[in-house]
């Protein structure tokens, strides 16, 4: 499986809400059927804030495609092959990094307004929804102070994650692990979460219906380009820029 990897020609690392499946149906499903017509040409690679029983859903009950991999729960979860089962070699140094802190967070953050925990299975991260309008600066004080890192994105999730994890970061230990060429990476987005996959310094589109967080703090990145396209239309926008200009795609 290594071998057939390092001989496929792009490597698409796409956020899921909002980007590859964001857009309309008929531009998801030319992005979706051209996938798989150039499958043995493309490692996908799901980099998501959902948990894994989401996407093996996703994939069992939709069009979307079957991805390689899946870097879910906002970095802090590395999985991979048919199943979609987690990879333990990978993992363990983020579960090392977390130890048992959900209960110490969820003890914590207990008392802060404009906060409410999501209703989902965590792992090696705690996630909640937030208010804008009623969430106190110190919430995230309190997640930094106790050696964690705190992202907020979209007005509307607040990540508690393993210091140092975030997509970006695993992303980039997952294309190391593999050994792929990292000028073969497309990273595709559209939220704040997003913004790490944009700092590893891989080529990157922020699609048309990014958030203006997201687009401000990329706004100096060479490596990015900014799609008008919405969503799945702003992947496929990428993809034919690679095309013309000599980057590698199928």
């Amino acid at each position: 499986m290594q071998d057939n990897l390092e001989r496929r020609r792009l490597v698409l690392a796409t956020d899921l809400d909002g980007t590859f499946l964001g857009g309309s149906v008929e531009i998801r499903e030319l992005l979706y059927s051209w996938i798989k017509s150039n499958r043995s040409d493309i490692t996908l690679i799901f980099v998501t804030g959902r948990d894994l029983p989401f996407v093996r859903a996703l994939v069992r009950d939709t069009s979307v495609p079957q991805p390689d991999f899946v870097i879910g729960d906002v970095g802090t979860t590395i999985a991979g092959g048919p199943t979609i089962k987690p990879i333990e070699e990978l993992e363990r140094p983020i579960a090392s990094l977390w130890g048992n802190s959900g209960a110490r967070v969820m003890a914590l953050l207990a008392e802060e307004p404009g906060l409410q925990l999501q209703d989902t299975a965590f792992r090696y991260r705690l996630s909640y929804f937030y208010d804008p309008q009623t969430l106190s600066p110190d919430a995230a004080e309190k997640v930094r102070a106790a050696g964690l890192d705190c992202l907020l994105s979209a007005d509307t999730f607040f990540d508690v994650l393993p210091p140092g994890v975030s997509k970006g970061p695993t992303l980039v230990r997952l294309i190391e692990h593999l050994r792929l060429d990292p000028g073969d990476v497309l990273v595709a987005g559209d939220t704040l979460n997003d913004l790490s996959l944009f700092e590893t310094g891989y080529a990157g589109v922020a699609v048309g219906n990014s958030e203006p967080a997201l687009r401000a703090g990329i706004a100096d990145l060479a490596t990015v380009h900014f799609s008008k396209e919405a969503g799945a239309g702003g992947i496929l926008d990428a993809i034919a820029r690679r095309t013309r200009s000599g980057g590698t795609a199928p």
